[in-house]
């Protein structure tokens, strides 16, 4: 479908789901007593972390891969807290510290361990570049809407406006393009269609979700690096699904990076 289509269509899919499960909860299809100040926060969010961001890492996956991708990924946290401390003023203490870098190292091993670089790839590089600018406006983009959340706002609320303003920049682009038609074509693609509204339902709809319910209750920097954490996760389900040899550097991988997310806990 390619990435851009694949990122217009799952937006308004993830918006969709959001709007059925609001009027679920609260009666509404869409929140109600927004101030100006919500509309800022969670709009400028929206745009930077799905709108620019997640284009960013799409066509990150496509040049080096979801592997190494998914590594750019990891620097999420760093950025995250470097941002918070910025603009927040959230100061984390030596053991959150230390067990933010454990987390990020172990995560790396397990994304590295998966197959070698291969570095004679001629998009390497650009790659690369796509997918830490991915991350630092998913880092951005959470910074924003921990903005937006404070006076304890919904989550809920806060992600349909964030993926509503993201999605009519997104159309409003697709049109000055002239490419709405084309796009809309994509959907033809039965097995590429469904794959897609899962990736809306688990992405937009309930995993951003959950991290701004994340980011609203903990530090940006814990939130998001608890976030990161999809490269374990993803082992299991390679070995099962895809039947991917599990190996030594993953597992050690792993375990580095839960030790990480268990000293989160703990301290």
């Amino acid at each position: 479908m390619g990435h851009v289509n694949v990122n217009r269509l799952r937006l308004v899919i993830g918006l969709l789901l959001l709007s059925v499960a609001h009027l679920i909860i609260f009666g509404r299809l869409l929140p109600h007593n927004v101030t100006t100040y919500h509309w800022f926060w969670f709009g400028l969010s929206g745009i930077i972390g799905f709108a620019i961001g997640d284009t960013l890492l799409f066509r990150s996956f496509v040049l080096i891969g979801p592997r190494l991708a998914m590594l750019t990924m990891a620097l999420v946290p760093i950025f995250g807290t470097i941002i918070a401390w910025f603009f927040l003023h959230e100061v984390l203490d030596l053991p959150d510290t230390i067990a933010i870098v454990l987390t990020i190292v172990g995560i790396s091993w397990v994304i590295l361990g998966r197959e070698k670089i291969r570095q004679e790839h001629g998009q390497f590089f650009t790659g690369i570049i796509y997918g830490i600018g991915g991350a630092f406006c998913q880092a951005l983009g959470l910074i924003l809407s921990k903005k937006g959340l404070e006076s304890n706002f919904s989550a809920l609320a806060g992600n349909i406006i964030r993926i509503l303003v993201a999605t009519i920049a997104i159309w409003i682009v697709t049109l000055l393009r002239s490419e709405i038609l084309s796009t809309l074509k994509k959907l033809k693609k039965k097995k590429a269609s469904t794959a897609m509204f899962g990736g809306a339902f688990f992405g937009p709809f309930l995993g951003v979700w959950l991290s701004l319910v994340a980011v609203q209750f903990t530090y940006v920097g814990i939130a998001s690096t608890l976030i990161a954490l999809p490269p374990i996760f993803l082992i299991p389900l390679s070995h099962w699904v895809f039947k991917e040899k599990i190996t030594v550097g993953s597992v050690l991988g792993t375990i580095i990076a839960l030790s990480g997310v268990a000293l989160i806990f703990l301290f």
